[in-house]
């Protein structure tokens, strides 16, 4: 394969990206040129907020072809389209033949959650301490024990006695939570979502992990549970605040992720009327928010 590098500004990217791709490009990256800089520019955006600008200043485009002559003809025509003007070819290179599947599988390793919970990608084998493991690859679905979110909210079941309760998992992606709490001893597990796909991954995650429970759109949902847990985003969790909270019994647990630590505020202001939520803990800037009610 041979991938073919430019200089792009930020008003000329969605163009070439396209004509890369018309040229029969297999893949297109862009990256900010300026990384690593003193010019280095921010990118992101926070739930509910536009991101700050559609691009960086200046991006490199890297386009992967599968064959020399693909991608040097490419860096032949883009220059003579209009809408290159400003740009520049920085060059065609040969990639190096690897073993792309055993490259991204060595950058992850077992998660550990407390010494004896694990989350092992199926290429690994389990920790000799590890007495309970979640059997979950990375990369193919939100909640895969990378982030701190789930790890705060997998943390937290570990060390509760949840053993004979029945728990909801609202927003379940994955289904990791909602095999967590069965790993522990939760009798009955219920994990919803709005996505179907999620639901689908969820199902064949608790099959993989050899875990009982029910998955479905969010009407499945009914009654309280001992135990609610959302790992969610905070301006959703604001929105659900009274679904959340009617879905928890008396002497219940509530369990709210995905909030920033600067957002610890507006959940408290906007589950008041409902419940008094407290940091059970944090981790990278991201807290754990929990409410007995």
């Amino acid at each position: 394969m041979f991938e073919l590098r430019l200089m792009v500004p930020e008003a000329a990217v969605e163009s070439v990206s396209e004509a890369l791709d018309a040229l029969d490009a297999l893949s297109v990256s862009v990256e900010d040129a300026d990384a690593q800089t003193d010019a280095e520019q921010a990118l992101f955006g926070e739930p509910g907020m536009p991101p700050p600008a559609e691009g960086w200043q200046r991006s490199r485009v890297v386009a992967l072809f599968s064959g020399e002559a693909g991608a040097r003809e490419a860096a032949q025509l883009l220059p003579a389209q209009d809408f290159f003007e400003g740009c520049a070819v920085l060059g065609v290179t040969a990639v190096p033949e690897q073993d792309w599947v055993r490259l991204t599988q060595s950058q992850f390793a077992p998660v550990e959650i407390t010494p004896e919970f694990w989350i092992v990608p199926t290429w690994h084998e389990p920790p000799a301490q590890a007495q309970r493991v979640i059997r979950l690859d990375p990369g193919l679905a939100f909640g895969t024990g990378t982030h701190p979110t789930t790890r705060m909210c997998l943390r937290w079941t570990a060390t509760r006695r949840i053993a004979g309760q029945r728990v909801l998992d609202y927003g379940c992606g994955s289904g990791i939570l909602a095999i967590g709490a069965a790993l522990h001893g939760a009798t009955s597990v219920d994990a919803v979502d709005i996505d179907p796909a999620a639901v689908e991954a969820t199902l064949a995650n608790a099959e993989a992990n050899r875990v009982t429970l029910a998955a479905g759109l969010p009407d499945r949902a009914h009654g309280r549970y001992d135990t609610v847990l959302a790992n969610i985003l905070a301006t959703p969790l604001k929105v659900l605040a009274p679904l959340l909270t009617a879905h928890v019994a008396p002497g219940g647990h509530l369990v709210l992720a995905g909030i920033l630590a600067r957002q610890e505020d507006e959940l408290k202001a906007a589950y008041a009327p409902y419940a008094t939520l407290e940091v059970a803990d944090h981790e990278d800037g991201w807290i754990l928010m929990t409410a007995r009610l």
